[in-house]
């Protein structure tokens, strides 16, 4: 019998004794006994072979290779699954870098920028992997890469681009409470907190008749952007100093932990207050600055596009078509400059929508290349893209990932040299409409003590207490499910 000799096998032979060669003078009945022994030692070599090749087979079938040479390896999870994951991770990660975001400012209206330069610096290494993370997401929704293979290593990027994020808030949250300290004695931060009430609540009310006058003076689509935020703000700050006593009464009575709890809520909410009434007195800057600009972006239009019939009535060379094109598209722009003349002199008007229109009408590069023209797409593009970053801000539990990426991506582009206002405008303006149809979909419940209602959709309760428990704080995913636990 013959065996493969390129792999040694030993072979246990168990009570099968080994035939010896038959001694001088031994019998026949000797060698006839020697004769079945050997038959009996080659089966048992050739069962211990057999078993070693299957063996062998069973390992080569688990990892063998597809013709190109690479490894075949287990399946992950579907594509819709891995997909669901990516959208989650980006969500769970832009709230742990906001809310860490929102309680460093806190921290340094105490104890200065320099105390809490560490936990600046961590955040910004998060904000870096989830600016990444959302980067990758973009190309992966306009189709970058194609294959499959690239596009599930896509969301996997995704994936552990935000779990580093979190893992980097994590690894300095200890040493952030032990700066802020609020389980030990929160009379400071308490104290600073009331002061914040009574500074947005000044500001709160200003926001409130602001609103009343730019509602006079513009048309509605001027306001829309703001429209309920005096309410809301209103609302915010009578949950916050609720909370603000229950932390009181906490502390005084001993619980020191339940105390700092409340006080997160309450410092939540004012950080969603300070967004509100900020946008109203951005947007009441942002009007004014874009009227003014009206005019000039009109005139600049209009010579662009007589630059536009010069230029084309010099070469006289073009194709038919090319000729047509070009008449069609002056003619639109002319019609657009027409209609906003009239509406300028009709009565209230939207400043902002002229500018985005005319812009429009004479075309992006035309646009880019003349000065108050861009300008003005810079002025229009911001104020769409702060006004998206709000709702997304007041509305952290609603909003899902789809609607943040685009925000993401706006504000990379008007930071970027040169910037994008084009693309971010349009960015902008379809984050905000995703984001407004997350929140009509998840809806507004306004049951509960105490405002609670008011905090469920802006993100700022989490936990199983009643009144909503601590909200998260300076942190990643352990932290959140720490204080969960707490």
């Amino acid at each position: 019998m013959t065996t493969r000799t390129d792999v040694p096998v030993a072979v246990d032979t168990g009570e099968v004794p080994v035939a010896a060669a038959p001694a001088p003078g031994e019998g026949d009945g000797e060698a006839s006994t020697a004769d079945l022994v050997l038959p009996l030692i080659a089966v048992g070599t050739a069962a211990v072979l057999a078993g070693y090749g299957y063996l062998r087979r069973t390992r080569r079938a688990r990892t063998r290779t597809t013709p190109g040479g690479a490894p075949v390896r287990p399946a992950g999870p579907p594509p819709a699954a891995l997909d669901e994951r990516a959208r989650e991770a980006l969500v769970e990660a832009d709230g742990w870098v906001r809310t860490s975001r929102e309680e460093l400012a806190f921290a340094e209206a105490l104890h200065g920028t320099a105390a809490v330069a560490p936990w600046a610096r961590a955040l910004r290494e998060a904000e870096a992997e989830l600016s990444a993370a959302f980067r990758i997401r973009q190309r992966y929704d306009d189709g970058d890469p194609e294959d499959p293979a690239g596009r599930r290593q896509a969301l996997a990027a995704i994936i552990d681009r935000c779990r580093e994020a979190g893992r980097r808030l994590d690894a300095e949250a200890a040493g952030f409470d032990r700066l802020r300290g609020l389980e030990r004695d929160a009379r400071e931060a308490l104290e600073a907190a009331e002061a914040r009430v009574r500074e947005l609540t000044a500001r709160a009310e200003a926001a409130r008749v602001t609103l009343g006058g730019l509602g006079r003076r513009y048309a509605p689509s001027a306001t829309a952007p703001v429209t309920g935020y005096a309410g809301q703000a209103a609302e915010g700050l009578a949950f916050a100093a609720d909370r603000l006593d229950r932390a009181r009464g906490a502390a005084d009575g001993g619980d020191r932990a339940r105390a700092a709890g409340r006080l997160r809520a309450a410092e939540g909410a004012l950080a969603r207050v300070g967004v509100l009434v900020e946008g109203v007195e951005r947007l009441a800057a942002e009007l004014p600055a874009a009227a003014e600009l009206v005019p000039a972006a009109l005139t600049g239009a209009e010579a662009l596009l007589a630059g536009v019939r010069r230029r084309s009535a010099e070469r006289g060379t073009a194709s038919s078509a090319a000729v047509g094109e070009l008449r069609v598209r002056l003619r639109y722009a002319d019609g657009v400059l027409a209609v906003v003349r009239e509406e300028l002199t009709g009565g209230p008007y939207d400043p902002l929508d002229v500018l985005r229109r005319v812009l429009r009408a004479v075309g992006a590069s035309d646009a880019e290349r003349a000065g108050v023209l861009s300008v003005a797409a810079l002025l229009v593009a911001r104020s769409a893209t702060a006004a998206a970053a709000d709702v997304v801000a007041t509305h952290l539990r609603a909003v899902g990932a789809e609607a943040r990426t685009r925000l993401a991506e706006a504000q990379r582009l008007l930071a970027a040299d040169p910037p994008d206002p084009r693309t971010a405008d349009a960015l902008a303006r379809r984050a905000r409409d995703l984001a407004e149809q997350d929140i009509r979909r998840y809806g507004r419940p306004d049951a509960g003590a105490g405002g609670a209602g008011w905090a469920v959709p802006a993100g700022v309760l989490l936990g199983g207490e009643p009144d909503g428990g601590p909200p998260p704080s300076f942190g990643g995913p352990h932290t959140r499910a720490r204080r969960s636990a707490g």
